[in-house]
């Protein structure tokens, strides 16, 4: 057995607390305490806390990192996503891969010991075994006018399957959006997770205003970019409703699925995420590169939503470093609690990517990941002090026995 003695120690199920320790067995916590245990490792002036919990990124797209500049529309931010991914066409293209191991490194680097990752290949999934990065992948679907979508399910879910270990790696399918993704695969991607009990979905809901115009009217710039890609459906009918009440009526909303910026959602969307004890996943930094706005993010937390945070991509966001994304929300909703946002990037996120039992809070039986942040002495509220923002240089991992 292995303890630690810290200046404090943050379990995300209540106070901080003030030289408190921490016990270590076989790379599970033994035991917490509000008092110095005899013989414990001192660490001084740092906390710990459970690492932290990047609920949505596309580690694919790292080869993108600073070759999409920010933009004013979301839509024209796409656009210069899919020409550039088209200079990519083989997933198994080395600059690929390195970019996503880099990626994975630098998450780990910043405090992050869980993620919840996009992917259209899957090619991450064993990028995450050999970091050992524990992970929930969301293999991605998207056809709007899919001919056959049940086939389409279970060839992906044969994929997901044979990716998927019981190792920390996690696969499940996930649809792209209401605007890339037909009802009846919609329905298809729920029915495939109702018939895997215990596994999550994510979505894109909610981010920009061209869905919302999309989803209402069918008309803007996501019809063009659909009849441009010749996957317009002339069956599809708007549902004249916001997107969060389009996907109510289709059957797909439950605690299950985890939905992912809501930039755009008014009060009436929240009321339904919260009854069905659903998460949303913001990405602050993200939202304003890709031209989609701010996040509401203390209408979410005053509205009693389960809020998780993400970075997303490198393609929208400079690094994946959550303490940095801690630090926009702080800025964006300064009358949230800071211990209401730490729990949003520990506990929260891990109980939405279906990893409670073992992540985002310490506690007697859960996985030692754990980490220790300076925190100067003159420092009153270490909580508030933590959502700053940290450097990645500043955390330490703390060995596990």
């Amino acid at each position: 057995m292995t303890s630690y003695t810290a200046e404090w120690v943050l379990p995300m199920i209540g106070e901080p607390i003030h030289r408190g320790s921490i016990s270590i067995t076989d790379e599970r916590i033994a035991g917490v305490d509000d008092r110095v245990q005899a013989g414990a490792i001192d660490l001084g002036g740092v906390a710990i806390m459970p690492a932290l919990v990047n609920a949505h990124t596309h580690l694919e797209l790292s080869y993108l990192r600073g070759m999409v500049p920010p933009t004013e529309t979301f839509i024209e931010w796409i656009r210069q996503i899919m020409a550039t991914r088209r200079q990519y066409p083989d997933a198994a293209d080395p600059r690929i891969l390195d970019a996503a191991r880099t990626a994975i490194g630098d998450a780990r680097a910043s405090g992050t010991g869980l993620v919840g990752d996009i992917s259209n290949t899957l090619v991450t999934a064993r990028l995450l075994r050999e970091a050992s990065m524990p992970a929930q992948i969301f293999y991605e679907l998207l056809r709007f006018n899919a001919p056959d979508p049940e086939s389409m399910t279970r060839e992906a879910r044969a994929k997901a399957d044979a990716a998927s270990r019981d190792d920390g790696v996690r696969v499940s399918l996930a649809p792209h959006a209401p605007y890339s993704v037909s009802p009846a695969l919609f329905a298809a991607i729920h029915a495939d997770l109702d018939a895997h009990p215990g596994q999550v979905t994510s979505v894109h809901l909610g981010e920009s205003p061209e869905e919302i115009e999309f989803i209402r009217q069918a008309t803007g710039p996501w019809r063009v970019l659909l009849e441009e890609l010749g996957v317009w459906s002339e069956s599809w009918q708007a549902p004249g409703t916001s997107p969060v009440e389009y996907l109510e009526q289709l059957g797909f909303l439950d605690r299950r699925v985890l939905a992912v910026h809501g930039v755009q959602f008014d009060g009436d969307d929240l009321d339904r995420l919260r009854s069905r004890d659903m998460t949303i996943v913001s990405c602050p930094r993200s939202n304003q590169h890709v031209g989609v706005g701010q996040p509401p993010l203390e209408a979410f937390y005053a509205l009693n939503v389960n809020v998780a945070f993400g970075t997303d991509s490198l393609a929208s966001t400079p690094d994946l470093n959550l303490f940095a994304e801690l630090a926009e929300a702080r800025r964006l909703a300064p009358r949230v609690r800071a211990r209401a946002l730490l729990e949003s990037a520990t506990r929260q996120g891990a109980a939405a990517l279906g990893f409670a039992d073992d992540f985002g809070t310490i506690e007697a039986g859960k996985r030692a990941q754990l980490i220790a942040v300076p925190v100067p002495v003159d420092v009153d509220d270490v909580e508030e002090y933590l959502v700053g923002g940290i450097e990645p240089s500043a955390i330490r991992w703390l060995e596990a026995d």
